[in-house]
């Protein structure tokens, strides 16, 4: 039978404990727990932060925070990053594999498809994957943004039963516990709205790039995908072992239990979107109650511009995101067959070309009305 995969997810803050290096101690600490893990069953995949921290402790003297110099730390701290990590696996005869990805090795289904059978491959061979962005090459346009989104991208490839986002908080709270000494710990979250969203703020630590609101977008992402999603506070003692027996202050989002395709579970993991369809309610309850297609006939307008292929985000009137899936026709095509029977499309295009706008095998729902 295969193992239960866990993807742990560790944050620059985690692995720094604060400071501006590599903390060793604290990853020796959390190597322990992870073979621990391993020796009770499971696999283990970790999406490790910490690469321009890692390049910060090998310069004579200080660097600045630009794009570039990140860039140039990334590039010489990821090598001894991954060296860290194998250093410390190796302790207990463990292997590790570094993998980089980019948001391209997602969005691209071809590449997204060789990610994943790598890293089966590697969990098959009891290797302990070291997953992180492609820092030193990665650009606003390609990169992911943050690793917890990276991480709900990595649970979903290697079909993942847990992921753990290990930061500098407990949970998410009611409000700022920095600033409201009232507030008080979520433990579980059975779905991501707007409420909480709200409550997730802005940025994370002056060291790290995620927050709490990334946070949320990856246990977003994950949960849909069916993995249950935990946000725990990463120097807590034995927080991994804690985590795991559901013994530890946390943050938990329920995993839905609805099951999800592999080519839809790709849908999920690819956020990116080219632009927007703009739907009325009825084609809202065709796509929700019915599990129907998307048809001309339900367009009101399009957002952006985009090409017959491309992944495109499906609005209500009202703006709420309530699917995403590949289009079938351009945006100046469905400037022209909008509000149309599908009947009538052949016509107004002057061509052969699809019925449907977004076929439901090629969409995954996000949202009720």
């Amino acid at each position: 039978m295969k193992s239960e995969i866990v993807v742990i997810k560790l944050g620059t803050s985690v692995l720094t404990a604060g400071e501006k290096t590599l903390n060793k101690p604290r990853m020796v600490e959390l190597v322990r727990q992870c073979v621990q893990l391993k020796r009770q069953g499971y696999q283990v995949v970790l999406v490790s932060s910490g690469a321009v921290a890692a390049g910060r402790a090998q310069l004579p003297k200080p660097c600045g925070s630009s794009l570039k110099e990140k860039q140039m730390l990334a590039a010489i701290g990821q090598g001894q990053l991954i060296y860290t990590w194998q250093t410390l696996f190796s302790l207990y005869n463990i292997p590790v594999a570094q993998m980089l990805l980019t948001r391209a090795d997602v969005e691209h289904r071809a590449r997204y498809l060789t990610a994943r059978d790598t890293l089966n491959e590697l969990l098959h061979h009891n290797v302990v994957p070291i997953i992180n962005e492609n820092d030193a090459v990665s650009t606003r346009e390609i990169t992911v943004g943050d690793n917890d989104n990276l991480s709900a991208m990595v649970a979903i490839l290697a079909n993942a039963n847990k992921l753990m986002l290990l930061t500098d908080q407990v949970g998410l709270f009611t409000a700022d516990p920095r600033n409201d000494p009232d507030a008080k710990l979520i433990a579980e979250v059975r779905k991501v709205d707007d409420k909480l969203r709200a409550l997730a703020g802005g940025g994370g630590s002056n060291q790290g790039t995620g927050g709490m609101a990334t946070k949320l977008q990856a246990a977003d992402i994950a949960q849909r995908a069916g993995i249950e999603t935990v946000i725990a506070k990463g120097s807590e003692v034995d927080i991994i072992t804690k985590v795991m027996k559901n013994d530890a202050p946390s943050t938990t989002f329920v995993r839905f239990d609805a099951p999800v395709e592999g080519r839809k579970k790709w849908l999920l993991s690819a956020p990116k979107s080219s632009g927007a369809l703009i739907i009325d309610l009825g084609a809202c309850e065709a796509l929700i109650d019915s599990g129907a297609s998307l048809l001309a006939k339900g367009i009101i307008s399009t957002q952006g511009e985009f090409k017959r292929g491309d992944l495109v985000m499906v609005k209500n009137q009202h703006g709420h995101v309530i699917a995403k899936g590949l289009c079938s026709f351009s945006d100046s095509e469905l400037s022209i067959i909008k509000g149309c029977h599908s009947s009538e499309i052949e016509d107004e295009l002057g061509c052969k070309s699809s019925h449907v706008v977004l076929h439901r095998d090629d969409m995954v729902l996000l949202e009720c009305i």
